[in-house]
């Protein structure tokens, strides 16, 4: 069974990531988070420590469809950004979540 260690820092980067995730309910599009600047290779390495999940959504407009990855803050990004002991105020988990 993995632990997680006590005094696991949480990059910058993914703290920034999760906290424009917190403010989202129902998630942001991959490409909507490369446009405010996030790399790529942030956005996947919070999917892959399972601080976010995303969907692929498909959207249909007239003739064409869309398909959108969107991802959203997990439980643990949640936990970790609870978790931080910063002077900056972490966005609240929205009632039952």
């Amino acid at each position: 069974m993995a632990t997680e260690p006590k005094n696991q820092r949480l990059p910058e980067r993914y703290r920034q990531v999760l906290e424009v995730l917190a403010v989202a309910p129902q998630g942001r599009g991959v490409n909507a988070l490369l446009t405010i600047g996030f790399k790529l290779e942030t956005i996947a390495d919070l999917i892959r420590s399972e601080l976010a999940t995303v969907r692929l959504e498909t959207t249909e407009n007239h003739d064409s469809r869309i398909e959108v990855a969107r991802v959203r803050i997990a439980d643990a990004g949640w936990r970790a950004l609870e978790g931080l002991t910063t002077r900056r105020r972490s966005p609240r988990r929205p009632n039952g979540r």
